[in-house]
């Protein structure tokens, strides 16, 4: 995905390249080795699709994003990154983003250290945006720690209600999402209608998002995703795919019997080819479809015609272009 290239918006690449240094700068403090493990991932690069919905949102990429936009963008990706150092841990993963994980390279303990100290940051530089953006920023935190912490409660069970699981990808997705963009628009000093409106596209596609990464998870190679497939599977964290599978009467009772417990790697491809050849993709698409249809109502008050379009496009494109590889 080139976000830049989605959104077709005039100043949004050059604010990204604005933002990549002050990143990189938000988390070094002159100590070597805590430099190069709070720049690990920030090194490794990504899409960094928060902090582009987030200065689209500011600035409708009519013009230069201003310094508080750009500390806003910074907040957010801190949160997000830390998430990545945390998530790492719980799963024991050993490669992020094609590259040597943190808790993998350096081990747990300053794994997790390393992710508190970028929420310290980011807690910083958000209270420097004002109390808005730092309560905004601090119930965000809290909701992708609830939606952690259901999908942990949910772990390997077979019988995870598909209400369960939006709740879990509400929490610890679409609420970044949407205080991206919620915290582009405050920062720009926007309307309050142009705010909430901002705000629900963000967190609808947090929604889509989300469910893309769960398909993915399923039918896309490690080469795509930059860590092994199937890990959710393999870690009985039974995402909507699944869970339609597990309801198909032609491989249902089967794959019932392969979960509920960890896979090793043969159960594991075995489970992922079950999914993958019921109806379980096209059917989790369709849900993910009518959650990009509520981002596009959304934005479509908006009343700019360049924003409207480069954001409908971009949540539009997360189920067009799905590499259906197994």
């Amino acid at each position: 995905m080139n976000v830049t290239e989605l959104l077709d918006l005039p100043y949004v690449e050059e604010d990204l390249g604005r933002f990549e240094a002050l990143l990189a700068e938000a988390v070094r403090v002159g100590d070597p080795f805590l430099d190069e493990v709070t720049t690990h991932l920030i090194s490794a690069g990504g899409k960094r699709l928060r902090p582009a919905l987030l200065l689209a949102s500011a600035t409708c990429g009519a013009s230069p994003a201003s310094d508080e936009t750009l500390q806003g963008a910074a907040a957010v990706e801190l949160v997000h990154l830390a998430s990545l150092y945390h998530d790492d841990v719980m799963d024991e993963a050993v490669l992020r983003r094609n590259v040597e994980s943190v808790n993998s390279r350096w081990g747990n303990l300053i794994a997790i250290v390393a992710g508190d100290f970028l929420l310290a940051r980011s807690a910083e530089i958000a209270a420097s945006l004002g109390p808005e953006v730092a309560s905004l920023l601090a119930a965000t935190l809290g909701h992708l720690c609830q939606g952690q912490i259901s999908e942990v409660q949910t772990a390997f069970q077979p019988n995870r209600s598909e209400d369960a699981y939006l709740a879990t990808i509400a929490g610890k997705t679409a609420a970044l999402t949407s205080a991206a963009c919620r915290i582009g628009a405050l920062t720009a000093s926007l309307d309050r209608t142009k705010v909430d409106a901002l705000t629900d596209f963000g967190r609808h596609f947090g929604m889509v998002f989300q469910i893309r990464d769960d398909i993915m998870d399923v039918i896309g190679s490690p080469e795509h995703l930059g860590k092994p497939a199937g890990q959710d599977l393999a870690e009985g964290i039974y995402t909507l795919p699944v869970l339609r599978a597990l309801s198909d009467p032609v491989v249902g009772p089967e794959l019932r019997t392969i979960l509920g417990r960890p896979l090793e790697q043969p159960e594991r491809e075995k489970a992922r080819e079950m999914v993958g050849s019921s109806g379980a993709i096209e059917s989790t698409i369709a849900v993910g479809r009518r959650y990009s249809a509520l981002a596009a109502d959304a934005v479509a008050s908006l009343q700019v015609p360049a924003l409207t379009k480069g954001l409908s496009t971009i949540v539009a494109s997360l189920l067009e272009d799905l590499p259906i590889i197994t």
